[in-house]
């Protein structure tokens, strides 16, 4: 194993770690060790083991074999209570925040300050303050936390941290959700508890913040630990190579399809937020749809596929004015949608992998109301198959693959149904560099087959990437829209900004 990091004693060591699941050898005897006031980014491909050793160091799941030390002592985190009395605060994807309840509140729950029997909230809101300063959140303590932005929540959950006292704190995928300036201010936030000595454990998938935040790189591949890269050898590169273990020389996978007739086109769509939507996509073409969070993009999707209402307009699939006021419409008329939240509304966790992928496809596996087993057997088999995807069986509930896996999942649901437009909403968002080329590679299929496929990203590099056209929007309308031959970053901030 490739390790050229100096020979110093961590604060935190995991020895042998090994976790099995049924088929699945989820880590082989991995070595893990973190120092204090450091960052260490621990990257790999989705299934590599990431999600499932942070688990094992937060007591969520138990290991089958190995030791974990802190400050050189033999420790036992048999549930999430001992992670954090031990030190160890994990800050989810998923946020765990409550709402309905205010910043002081969320802070201290169930562990609220008392004056004898009664809550003392005056206690909590000063503590409170002193939190929300070191992590330059500059917000009343009474705020609703339902008011707060997602960087802010991201903010508050970092001050949960401080005030268990933790040690090393791990963030999953932090700035998936924040803007460029947002994820500046977490950046601030990650340098200020270097300097509190804390030590930080990062996981992302932007190779760009890895190299820029870290100052080592743990590589997982295949649940072994490949290596780990000082400050000075961490190269994006390099960490991609260690990652997939061979060249990804163009993660842009586009390819030339022939474009033809107008597959759909949107007239004068209006919401309570979306004003004035013009727009169409072609057969062959990949249409990217650019801008700031909040701009309207998923809103545009949401009301032509039915999901939300809207005040008017038209919708034209293959020149003939249709009538789309459901998913069910949409469904009749060829279209098809993978959603930018997979888990709340891509696929049914309780559910198979062989389950989920024949979910939109069940009239045409049916006879009599009864569903033809081999047949959805085969389907499932071929897209497992064709997209790779990694599972110990199509009987595996959906919910025990890796994210970049599930997303092939919904695609698959997608592709089973043979849509004529297929709509892609942040489709490689959260999953590693290899399944998104993977990714990159289906949209160019589906374009070569004659599918309109429109897709939505945050990633600029992936929409000039991948993009025939793009549309730019702002604050519920589009601003404009830039050719292939036009596309650059700058151009589209410009417009996306104005």
């Amino acid at each position: 194993m490739e390790n050229t990091t100096p020979n110093k004693a961590p604060y935190l060591e995991m020895k042998g770690i090994t976790k099995r699941f049924p088929g699945v050898l989820a880590l082989d005897d991995v070595d893990f060790s973190v120092e204090l006031g450091k960052v260490i980014a621990l990257v790999g491909e989705n299934g590599a083991g990431k999600s499932t050793l942070m688990k094992i160091l937060a007591g969520v799941y138990e290991k089958d074999q190995g030791e974990i030390f802190i400050e050189g002592n033999l420790v036992d985190i048999q549930d999430p209570l001992s992670a954090r009395n031990l030190g160890v605060r994990v800050i989810y994807q998923e946020l765990m925040d409550i709402g309905n309840m205010d910043i002081a509140e969320n802070i201290f729950i169930g562990r609220e300050k008392r004056k004898g029997i009664f809550v003392d909230k005056n206690a909590m809101h000063e503590e409170a303050k002193g939190l929300l300063k070191r992590v330059a959140l500059n917000v009343d303590t009474r705020t609703q936390v339902a008011k707060l932005s997602i960087a802010q929540r991201q903010m508050l959950e970092v001050a949960k941290a401080l005030s268990l006292d933790a040690k090393v704190i791990i963030m999953d995928e932090p700035t998936s959700s924040l803007t460029e300036t947002e994820t500046k201010v977490l950046f601030g936030i990650i340098q200020r508890l270097k300097e509190d000595n804390v030590a930080v454990i990062f996981i992302s998938h932007r190779m760009e913040e890895i190299v820029h935040i870290s100052d080592e790189v743990a590589v997982l591949r295949d649940g072994k630990m490949v290596g780990k890269l000082a400050k000075e050898e961490i190269e994006e590169q390099r960490i991609i190579n260690m990652m997939v273990g061979r060249e990804i020389s163009d993660i842009f996978a586009k390819e030339d399809a022939e474009i033809t007739d107008i597959a759909l086109e949107v007239k004068d769509l209006n919401t309570d937020f979306l004003k004035d939507i013009n727009f169409h996509v072609r057969k062959g073409e990949v249409l990217g749809f650019a801008g700031l969070v909040g701009a309207g993009r998923s809103e545009v999707m949401r009301a032509v596929f039915g999901i939300d209402k809207k005040e008017s307009g038209q919708i034209y699939i293959h020149g003939e004015k249709v009538e789309i006021k459901s998913t069910v419409d949409a469904l009749k008329h060829g279209m098809g949608l993978v959603p930018e939240n997979r888990k709340e509304e891509g696929l049914v966790l309780g559910m198979a992998v062989k389950e989920n992928i024949s979910l939109a496809s069940l009239k045409k596996l049916s006879q009599f109301n009864f569903i033809n087993k081999k047949q959805e057997a085969k389907l499932a088999d071929d897209y497992i198959k064709s997209f790779q995807i990694r599972t110990p069986s199509q009987e595996q509930l959906v919910q025990n693959l890796s994210g970049g896996n599930q997303q092939k999942v919904v695609i698959s649901k997608w592709m089973a149904m043979e849509p004529d437009i297929l709509i892609l909403d942040e489709p490689t968002r959260g999953i590693d560099v290899g399944a998104k080329k993977e990714i990159h590679l289906l949209m160019s299929r589906l374009a070569k087959q004659g599918v309109a496929v429109i897709m939505i990203s945050s990633e600029l590099p992936e929409i000039i990437g991948m993009s025939d056209r793009i549309v730019v929007m702002h604050e519920g309308r589009i601003k404009g829209e830039i050719t292939q031959e036009n596309a650059s970053q700058e151009n589209i901030m410009k417009m996306a900004i104005s």
